[in-house]
């Protein structure tokens, strides 16, 4: 429980043939040293750290501590019931104080939360992490003058997973049978994206490695992991790429020369589907039953997949147009304009002359205009012309400036040889 003042032991396993894990420098790539996650002989360092910042909580030491898992349907009444404790003081407090209010409005199923009873069967404190903040949890306390509700920081753990893996169907199930999250997948497709078209380039026995950090909460996941370092394999061809945080600025991904991976659009607008239809100048059209040209990717998805803006720009239309049914129209920097189409609803407060970054949320799979069924038709027009999304060259944004280079280069290295060591003993170990 947060109240144990002794020191956290952080366990880092290291594969046999592995140095200290030297290469994950804060300076560069702002990670802790963890956990280096292979199949492979394992042997345990145990390393002291500081105890966690969360205040300490106060309690009798006879007291019981519970967890509690939120259900569908569950309601902040229901909730205090399942402690078993007398519930009036508890939830008037809960829906009254301003602080204490958000436990009422962020009940969502599969999150939990931490209570502490007294021998008296009255709930002592309460521990619930923050919606929105993962290094946040609201803080109930029983004191001399009744409850008190404060937010402090969670204990959090950082671990640092090397995990490879080999394509046999799928990227998720290669991601599946390795045990890497699906985010990290997500992940690996917007980084190779711009290189790899993962809806038509894959190949079975395609191999990838990954460093990727994941941040734990009584060993729980907090938030979504993030790739630090990876490798791809496909048909032969060899892409890397190194998370970088420069002291001032956004982080990026960068090749190990320093050029970024980040194009100034993304391939494709959803995180993974299926192209039901591609770019043509003469295709059949089910409804219309003739032919003409398709000047567009389809992208079959089920309704409500998130579309997400492949580029910077300014909303040029949204709303419903002709055949389209639901669309959203983007402008972008050189004469560039990105459509969307046959959309089941548009994202919150987008509008026209609305700004949007690349990967944002704009809208959601539907089948409205004409379709045959749902799916996201994706256009990319340059001065008005249209042009294949998938085969146009995408220009890369800035390389790393000079002034960074050399030490971005150092950890590249070292980040390098630890990806290429998972590859080798994931290909030993299948032999």
């Amino acid at each position: 429980m947060f109240r144990n003042t002794s020191p956290i032991l952080r366990i880092a396993s290291i594969g046999a043939g592995v140095a200290a894990m030297s290469f994950f420098m804060a300076a560069a790539f702002g990670t802790a040293r963890d956990t280096l996650d292979l199949n492979a002989d394992i042997k345990q360092v145990v390393e002291q750290l500081s105890p966690p910042v969360l205040e300490p909580i106060e309690g009798s030491a006879n007291s019981l501590t519970r967890e509690i898992v939120i259900q569908r349907g569950d309601t902040l009444g229901s909730l205090l019931t399942k402690l078993d404790i007398d519930t009036a003081e508890a939830e008037r407090f809960l829906r009254q104080d301003k602080s204490a209010a958000a436990f009422a409005r962020q009940l969502v199923p599969g999150k939990s939360f931490i209570a502490r009873i007294d021998t008296n069967g009255e709930l002592e404190s309460l521990v619930f992490p923050s919606n929105g903040e993962n290094s946040k949890a609201l803080v109930v306390q029983r004191t001399s003058e009744g409850f008190a509700a404060r937010t402090d920081a969670l204990p959090l753990a950082t671990r640092v997973a090397l995990k490879s893996a080999t394509i046999r169907h799928s990227l998720f199930g290669a991601t599946d049978e390795a045990g890497i999250p699906d985010a990290v997948a997500i992940q690996l497709v917007d980084i190779f994206g711009g290189d790899i078209d993962f809806h038509r380039d894959l190949r079975k026995g395609d191999r990838f490695s990954v460093i990727y950090e994941t941040t734990d909460h009584l060993g729980k996941p907090i938030g979504n992991p993030r790739i630090l370092a990876a490798e791809f394999i496909n048909d032969g061809k060899t892409y890397r790429a190194f998370w970088y945080q420069p002291i001032q600025g956004p982080g990026g991904y960068y090749t190990e020369n320093g050029q970024s991976l980040k194009k100034a659009f993304l391939r494709s607008p959803l995180e993974f589907s299926r192209i039901t239809s591609g770019f043509s100048n003469a295709r059949y059209h089910p409804l219309l039953r003739e032919v003409r040209a398709h000047r567009g990717i389809d992208y079959a998805a089920p309704v409500g997949t998130r579309v997400k803006a492949t580029g910077d720009g300014v909303v040029d239309f949204v709303g419903i147009q002709g055949g389209y049914g639901k669309v959203v129209m983007i402008r972008h920097s050189g004469n560039r304009t990105t459509v969307y189409g046959h959309l089941s609803g548009f994202a919150a407060g987008l509008r026209k002359g609305a700004r949007v970054s690349q990967g944002e949320v704009i809208g959601y799979v539907g089948a409205t205009g004409l379709a045959t069924g749902p799916h996201l038709h994706y256009e990319f027009r340059v001065a008005g012309v249209h042009r294949n999304p998938l085969s146009i060259a995408l220009p890369a944004a800035a390389p790393l400036p000079d002034e960074q280079l050399a030490a971005f280069k150092v950890t590249a290295a070292e980040m390098a040889s630890q990806l290429a060591m998972a590859r080798d003993i994931r290909i030993a170990l299948l032999d």
